[in-house]
């Protein structure tokens, strides 16, 4: 019963890490268990015999690649007909329905509202969904030939450019039709996915499983939407986990938001102003706690920190602002934002 036990943790390694080691996963999965070379291509050979997995090249040039289990693409013309949960039922429910109760409705939740994006929003003509599901994961891009998401959020909300999308994308409750949405769908989304991305117009928005940090890469690609997501087909995560992680306490509600400071700086310009200060702030005043993020933010300037933690604190006390992975010399400007705030208030 042990042997059994331990070859199919043995042979979950592979097919978990094959496809970030194709040409040398015999030898990861070796140093990880203490095990031969030949013991582990005993169970490449039989994931191969279950078509789990697909071998191509000899010798040096040998690679392993997971097998789908299945792939699909199909069109479908943008319409007032079309509509997201008949899609979800007729087509998707299927592939779907024997997997676990918590990835089928991750699958449902984040299809359904990007789905919907799309009818409702992108002003396209046509939207086409691609699935693919292996042994170890499923991913499913949806894309379209519309005006593009982030360019619509840019005119409608009259921000600076596509990356300001980003950032006001980054924070939720962000909708361009607020009697139809309350702008939560993205962003729990890409909150529940392993890996969820946008590509539209000049920038890439990704956000990876276990990261607060949404990145921009500045690039040129299709007109319309791309949005790709994947989970592990084995995932233990909830849906209710990921609503529950951004309510405060008692309150159910979506109240609580992490900011990933970076999204505010452009190229190699610093945080320094109070302009950049309130761009990052705005509409934080929809949550009752905001979280600010300061990974890979170097220094930021002392106007920029006295606008967040003096003058933004003092103007909204029902506001709880939590700093998190600030480097030093941040932390100094931050302490002495808040030092100023503490003594202007003559405590």
């Amino acid at each position: 019963m042990r042997i059994r036990a331990r070859g199919e943790d043995i042979r979950h390694f592979i097919v978990a890490n094959v496809e970030k080691h194709p040409f040398d996963i015999s030898k990861k999965t070796a140093e990880h268990f203490g095990i031969t070379r030949q013991a582990v291509n005993k169970h490449l050979h039989r994931l191969i015999f279950e078509q789990a997995l697909m071998q191509t090249g000899q010798t040096r040039n040998r690679s392993y690649k997971l097998m789908p289990i299945s792939e699909a693409q199909k069109a479908y013309t943008i319409s007032s007909e079309l509509a997201e949960d008949m899609v979800w039922r007729r087509d998707l429910l299927p592939v779907f329905d024997e997997m676990p109760d918590n990835i089928r409705d991750i699958w449902h939740y984040g299809f359904t509202e990007m789905f919907n994006n799309v009818i409702d929003h992108s002003g396209g003509s046509v939207v086409i969904l691609r699935l693919k599901k292996t042994a170890f994961y499923t991913e499913m891009a949806i894309l379209d030939n519309g005006v593009g998401i982030f360019k619509k959020i840019q005119a409608e909300l009259n921000l600076l450019d596509e990356r300001h999308a980003i950032l006001e994308l980054s924070k939720g409750k962000l909708t361009t039709d607020p009697k139809r949405h309350t702008g939560e769908g993205i962003f729990f989304t890409s909150r529940m996915f392993d890996s969820f991305d946008i590509l539209s117009g000049g920038v890439f928005f990704t956000h990876k499983y276990g990261d607060p940090e949404d990145w921009i890469l500045a690039g040129e690609f299709q007109s319309g939407t791309s949005v790709w997501m994947k989970i592990d087909n084995h995932s233990a995560r909830t849906c209710k986990k990921i609503f529950d992680q951004y309510s405060s306490g008692s309150d159910y509600g979506f109240s609580k938001t992490v900011v990933p400071v970076k999204l505010a700086q452009y190229g190699n310009d610093r945080l320094i102003s109070r302009s950049q200060a309130k761009r990052l702030l705005a509409r934080v005043e929809l949550f009752r706690k905001v979280i600010l993020d300061f990974t890979d933010v170097p220094a930021i300037g002392a106007a920029f920190a006295d606008e967040i933690f003096r003058v933004f604190a003092r103007e909204h006390p029902d506001i709880e602002l939590v700093a998190i992975k600030q480097n030093s010399e941040v932390k100094r400007m931050i302490a002495r934002a808040q030092a100023a705030g503490y003594h202007s208030d003559g405590l």
